[in-house]
């Protein structure tokens, strides 16, 4: 439920609503925009008279929520947010570019592909340090030694990094060494994990699970959020289909769809969803003129030796030319990078 209140209304109007909102045990998320404050209450809501609401002084309006999301929902927050990682943004006017290897391999490999991506425009460096594969024995990740790497190569180049997380451990030692943490697809709806993830204040980018709805996303993503922690960033990676000409089916109507639904940073994973160099350009353009925030690319300096994924992963050259290639269609969505 949230309470619109009108365009003037006083600090002391929301304050006395917000006072007798808590005084029922529920919780109170204001959201103030240029005009319209909205007052959002999260809780058990059959304890609150909804009805002497109303009465309040400045009360415009009294909107049910009836999506089971409702602090990610673009009804509690209709302005998008945009989430500070380090020394950049996601969000708003600003196409972020996530780029590098899906896994970390050594030192000298991590620099030099994080010199290469930011030579071309990315501006945050992924690289994973902990690979929940389909394999045992498939390579795991070098975990907190890929993590002391990707410290280095954020030192060296400044750029702002990711890694993804598995566990509570991972977290506590990725909140040493990166700036943001990845929930990849397979824990979306690890509830455990997500929760872990919104005690850690570290903003998060929550991967879609390979066969969730939206709404199932939208509702781990709340999660997060429940925990205190704002700073959430969607990533449309690909869902399982019948389809077996790519790795995933890339779901690039999730982009307007989300953005129809939540005010949260949406952006796309063109690598992992295709599962081919060859069509992550196509797909990269197309996300962005759906007007995505971000991209995340894997990029390798060898991707016919990568430890993994290396089928879809650009080389530097391929990666630079597609950077230059995005920028009209940035430009046509009002965004630059």
């Amino acid at each position: 439920m949230i309470v619109v209140m009108k365009p003037d209304a006083a600090d002391s109007s929301i304050q006395s609503i917000k006072q007798y909102i808590e005084s029922f045990q529920l919780q109170v998320h204001l959201s103030k925009g240029e005009e319209v404050t909205i007052i959002g209450i999260v809780g058990d809501k059959s304890k609150l008279p909804a009805e002497n609401l109303t009465s309040f002084k400045d009360v415009e309006k009294i909107v049910p929520i009836s999506e089971s999301y409702k602090l990610s929902n673009i009804k509690l927050h209709p302005e998008p947010t945009t989430v500070s990682v380090g020394n950049t943004t996601i969000g708003p006017g600003n196409l972020t570019i996530m780029a590098g290897p899906c896994a970390v391999e050594t030192e000298k490999q991590l620099l030099e592909i994080a010199h290469a991506v930011k030579a071309s425009g990315a501006t945050i460096l992924r690289g994973g340090a902990y690979k929940p594969r389909t394999s045992p024995y498939s390579f795991q990740g070098l975990e907190a030694e890929g993590l002391r790497y990707m410290q280095t190569a954020k030192q060296e180049t400044g750029l702002t990094t990711i890694c993804e997380v598995v566990s509570q451990e991972a977290i506590e030692a990725a909140e040493k060494y990166v700036d943001m943490i990845q929930i990849g697809a397979r824990n979306m709806q690890n509830f455990i994990l997500l929760k872990e993830a919104g005690r850690s204040g570290m903003p998060v980018l929550l991967k879609r699970g390979l066969c969730a709805t939206i709404d199932e996303w939208l509702n781990a993503a709340e999660y997060i959020i429940a925990e205190g922690n704002p700073n959430v960033v969607l990533c449309e990676r690909g869902i399982r289909t019948f389809e077996t000409a790519t790795r995933n089916t890339l779901d690039i109507s999730a982009v307007p769809v989300l953005k129809s639904k939540t005010h949260l940073p949406v952006i796309v994973d063109p690598s992992h969803s295709t599962g081919s160099y060859k069509y992550v350009a196509p797909m990269a353009k197309a996300a962005v003129a759906c007007d995505s925030d971000g991209l995340m690319i894997e990029v390798h300096n060898d991707p016919a030796n990568a430890l993994s994924d290396g089928p879809q992963s650009l080389t530097f050259k391929k990666f630079d030319a597609l950077c230059q290639e995005l920028k009209p269609f940035a430009k046509l969505v009002h965004r630059t990078f």
